[in-house]
């Protein structure tokens, strides 16, 4: 695979947090995005990489990983077990940063960006499983655990959460998340440090009240030893990581960074802006575990937070999940316009939320959609390991060079069409790394090799090394990378 050449020489990198240019009339926050998976010009380009933290810090000071964090103690571990855990797992948030870096490369987002991993044809596949799919069910999800706290500040007004209403919550809920979405990049870069600020806040009182009933010495009775010991703590980390690794599309939010934005700083305030919340969010789930039943942690909480909070804390629940289900449904957007649907970024943004509004509201009102749809997600994780590594391989082998014009290509002629529309390393090694990331699973069902090892899950360290290490192979035997 020839290396795309960059339309200018990487050159050198300012310091982290340097001032870029200020943003082009047509980028202001009160104006609906133009531009969706089309190439961003130099001349469009302005901003900081510091000002990646507080979209990643306010997508993660969320319920989701409250959750997360108590699941670790219910799941057998010790307090310093979970928390060595969560540590761990965020960690992964440093490939998502990597992830980041092909933006400003290309001026392009990762739905497109990935063409040069899979090839025009193989990448609309790949975005209509692994990028538009997921990301509507992930967004049903999260606007159910909205829906869920709004429900309960509903009833606190006195009011009775009929069916009508319930509905009306759902969609006043997605409605504020879309309005974000749909205006776009700029609107999410202006909101977002003020959204963290009034999280960290909430979560501010929710850390002195749990840290007040938190018991240290914690240890379950008896502790998890041996095989047992071991499955649960790789099945804790996988939990834990599949957060930064449903994030493949950290390019959608750094692309519109100038050029020569230092990678390093690209990297540092992407992981760190995601990794400090998860890590301090979900290390209070494990705490309060030790103190409360968290297996529903909003009743849970309700035990050790004043009551004069409790309000509060659900309108935080609340503009947690707005926060990170606006950034899902900004590039489930860009995901759909990737499959080859000739739609405009408002308009593909609007048709998922209605699609996510419509599985939300069959699943709360009518059957265990959200059930069965939340069950299937936990698979997802021997789909999404494989793709990351991918990813982060063909940014390594190309030195997080990309021709983003080239990339905006789809003809029969672009240098990403490769053969038929598909670019053989990429689809091997995805298929490769799945199918043994397969054999090792042990969620909804246990692979041959997860039961021979005794329920110990390997899927997500497995998958992601026979992908990376197939992929740089490959590619490099069929065609060159340089």
């Amino acid at each position: 695979m020839a290396s795309p050449i960059p339309d200018s020489p990487p050159g050198s990198h300012p310091a982290p947090g340097a001032l870029g240019p200020a943003a082009p009339t047509s980028e202001r926050a009160t104006r609906i995005e133009a531009h969706g998976i089309d190439h961003i010009p130099d001349s469009e380009r302005h901003g900081r990489p510091r000002d990646l933290f507080s979209v990643w810090a306010a997508a993660n000071v969320n319920y989701l990983s409250l959750v997360i964090g108590g699941a670790l103690v219910l799941m057998g571990l010790s307090l310093w077990q979970s928390v060595a855990v969560i540590v761990i797992g965020n960690l992964f948030w440093l490939l998502t940063g990597l992830l980041a870096t092909s933006g400003p490369a290309a001026g392009a987002p990762s739905e497109v960006i990935t063409r040069a991993m899979y090839g025009v044809i193989g990448n609309r596949v790949m975005n209509a499983v692994g990028g538009w799919l997921v990301s509507v069910c992930y967004f049903a999800l999260n606007l159910a655990a909205a829906a869920a706290a709004a429900f309960a500040l509903v009833e606190r007004a006195g009011i009775t959460t009929n069916t009508g209403i319930k509905a009306a919550v759902i969609v006043t809920i997605a409605a504020f998340t879309l309005a974000i979405s749909v205006y776009g990049h700029a609107m999410i870069m202006k909101l977002y440090l003020p959204m963290t600020l009034a999280l960290a806040a909430a979560f501010a009182v929710v850390a002195v009240a749990v840290l007040g009933h938190t018991d240290f010495a914690y240890r379950p009775d008896p502790p998890l030893t041996g095989v047992d010991l071991w499955a649960v703590l790789l099945a804790g980390t996988t939990l834990v990581a599949s957060g930064p690794l449903s994030y493949t599309t950290s390019a959608d939010f750094s692309r519109y960074l100038p050029r020569s934005s230092s990678r390093r700083a690209i990297i540092g305030w992407t992981a760190f802006g995601a990794f400090v919340p998860s890590v301090v969010v979900c290390s209070l789930g494990a705490f309060a575990a030790t103190a409360v039943d968290m297996s529903d942690p909003q009743a849970a909480l309700q035990k050790v937070l004043p009551g004069w909070f409790h309000p509060v804390f659900l309108l935080a629940l609340i503009l947690g999940t707005i926060s990170v289900n606006a950034l899902t449904a900004y590039s489930a957007g860009l995901a759909l316009q990737a499959v080859g649907i000739r739609i405009r970024r408002s308009v593909s943004v609007l048709f998922d939320g209605a699609v996510a509004v419509a599985l939300t509201l069959y699943g709360l009102l009518v059957s265990n959609l959200l059930d069965t749809v939340s069950n299937s997600l936990q698979l997802i994780v021997v789909l999404i390991g494989p793709v990351m590594a991918i990813y982060a391989t063909d940014i390594l082998l190309r030195r997080f060079r990309y021709d983003g014009r080239a990339l905006a290509d789809e003809s029969t002629g672009s240098p990403f069409w490769y053969t038929g529309g598909v670019h053989l390393a990429g689809a091997l090694a995805l298929v490769a790394g799945v199918g043994a990331a397969a054999l090792c699973v042990n969620t909804l069902y246990t692979g041959p090799i997860a039961s021979a090892l005794g329920g110990i899950d390997l899927s997500l360290p497995v998958g992601m090394t026979v992908s990376a290490a197939l992929y740089a192979a490959s590619a490099r035997t069929l065609t060159p990378v340089e």
